[in-house]
């Protein structure tokens, strides 16, 4: 089986290849700008390549089909029109990367299916990904273009440290208040329920598609079973780390309010998705992949990156303007509740 990975070493897809290339024996290939290579395994093929150059990406594919082309950097409606015209006919599946956030929050009930209403009002991010199913959707109810779309919901890898507030540069910074023993902001309460996936798992649901003529034309959100509150989640941080668990609580609307003058969208990862509970009915994807399990409990899962972070300083990238904003946030609120 031969498969084209737009995209291929990102936090997702990397884990995906693996797979592919050491434990399944696909012929692989990539297409990017060959910017990230030490993730990449070396019987993998590198065609190197801007898909955003469609001239330059349709000449070097030609004479080229793929068993299934894997798509995990189009967030337009622009980029799978783009893939539609490179790929029509050249595929026998075309799995399309959308994203959970997706789903209109707070749905109907808490438990998401694949059924539940795609809407997001707060986030154009998820507003663009339902565009992009739209038009693939489309396209194989009238041509029979052979698409699959998925939806990853929260997935994090060892180099990622997976959190609900974090600043534009990642998540070190909270780390590292923790470390410091500065209170961490935690939106609402902290007793809405998550879903945390490891890339490992996501990569067995994710394989288990691949040339799977039973997901032909249909949608499958791929997330772990495990559902865990923001609190569990931070304490499971803090007690890997061994330092003393401190929430700082901010309603949601609050952090959209302050962290657009910083260039944060919260209103979007927040109002827009993390801020709602959400429980994930992955009965689908299982029948369809019965492989399909939980085998990183998070608390595993995120001693995995701590590890790695931890023993890599390159990805301890420090954030000030965001220290400054949480500090600032807190200073402001308790100045509030004094005044009251």
């Amino acid at each position: 089986m031969k498969a084209l990975f737009i995209g291929g070493t990102g936090q997702i897809s990397a884990a995906i290849v693996r797979k592919l290339s050491n434990e399944l024996g696909w012929d692989v290939w990539l297409l990017n700008r060959g910017v990230r290579q030490s993730d990449v395994p070396d019987d993998v093929h590198r065609i190197i390549a801007d898909i955003h150059n469609e001239a330059d990406v349709a000449k070097a594919l030609e004479g080229m089909t793929f068993d299934v082309v894997c798509e995990f950097i189009a967030f337009g409606v622009a980029d799978v029109e783009r893939d539609y015209r490179l790929f029509k006919g050249k595929t026998k599946q075309y799995i399309f990367t959308s994203s959970a956030s997706a789903y209109h929050k707070p749905a109907a009930g808490y438990i998401i299916t694949e059924g539940t209403t795609l809407s997001n009002p707060h986030w154009e991010y998820s507003r663009n990904k339902i565009a992009c199913e739209e038009f693939l959707m489309k396209k194989y109810r009238e041509e029979g273009f052979p698409v699959t779309i998925v939806r990853p919901s929260h997935t994090y890898d060892e180099k990622n440290i997976p959190l609900g507030v974090h600043g534009n540069k990642g998540s070190w910074q909270v780390i590292k208040r923790m470390l410091e023993g500065k209170p961490v902001i935690i939106q609402g309460d902290g007793t809405s329920l998550w879903t945390m996936t490891f890339n490992t798992d996501f990569a067995t649901g994710y394989t288990g598609l691949m040339g799977n003529r039973h997901a032909i034309g249909e949608a499958f959100q791929i997330t772990g079973d495990e559902t865990l509150t923001w609190n569990q989640i931070y304490a499971t941080i803090a007690d890997a780390l061994d330092v003393e668990f401190k929430p700082y609580y901010v309603s949601s609307e609050f952090l959209a309010r302050t962290g657009e003058k910083y260039g944060y969208d919260f209103e979007g990862s927040l109002i827009g998705d993390k801020s709602v509970s959400v429980v994930f009915d992955n009965t689908k994807l299982k029948r369809t992949v019965p492989d399909m399990c939980t085998n990183v409990r998070f608390d595993e899962g995120v001693r995995i990156s701590l590890d790695y972070v931890m023993s890599h300083p390159e990805l301890q990238v420090e954030d000030p303007e965001f220290d400054e904003y949480c500090d600032k946030v807190i200073a402001a609120l308790e100045k509030a509740k004094q005044e009251v």
